[in-house]
């Protein structure tokens, strides 16, 4: 008889032990998982101003190298800026898209609906123009002049994006906007590289 009771006891205390750890891991006090998507849940969330001004500036500068490129689809005399342009729009694009649900998801305005007074400007020009004198200056162009014209406008586009995701890596917050910022500098740098050799060629 002692022996059974023994036996029971030791079986009571091994489910108890049991049925603790399952309930710290289903709660998830103690699994490392769990802690691991909260840590990661939070940062995603950790956000400042510049982290807001870099996704609206950016969505606008984005926006307007997408014009650009569609541009050179349309008029580019050779193969290699249209597919360049192809590029440009196809990876810009997606990253418009992720910028303007991060905007929401903070409660923060789109450019359409935000004041421009006072924000950070840096990189919106290109060889002194705006964005509406640089597509004016293409419309103009033709052959393979037009795909000189475009590749240094290019060149200076990127090189704008380039410096305001610097401008993010040195003063935003947000793990989401920073790690596009390096994105955005490992790419761009990469087709200045291509786009300066595509223009010796010409």
């Amino acid at each position: 008889m002692s022996r059974r009771l023994a036996a029971a006891a030791a079986v009571l205390t091994l489910t108890v032990t049991l049925t603790a750890c399952a309930t710290s891991d289903a709660g998830g006090a103690l699994s490392p998982d769990r802690v691991t998507t909260v840590s990661s849940q939070a940062a995603s969330t950790t956000r400042n101003a510049a982290d807001a001004q870099f996704a609206q500036m950016m969505i606008v500068h984005h926006e307007g190298a997408i014009e650009m490129a569609e541009l050179a689809i349309d008029a580019a005399s050779t193969a290699e800026v249209k597919a360049l342009g192809e590029r440009i729009a196809a990876a810009q694009q997606p990253e418009i898209d992720q910028m303007t649900a991060w905007l929401r998801a903070w409660g923060e305005p789109g450019p359409p609906d935000m004041s421009h007074a006072g924000m950070d400007h840096r990189g919106m020009d290109m060889d002194g123009m705006d964005q509406a004198g640089a597509v004016t200056d293409l419309e103009r162009q033709s052959g393979v002049g037009f795909d000189r014209r475009f590749l240094k406008l290019m060149i200076a586009h990127h090189a704008g994006a380039i410096e305001m995701s610097e401008a993010e890596l040195a003063r935003g917050r947000n793990a989401d906007a920073l790690a596009l910022a390096r994105t955005i500098i490992d790419a761009q740098t990469a087709e200045i590289a291509e786009m300066t050799n595509l223009l010796g060629g010409l």
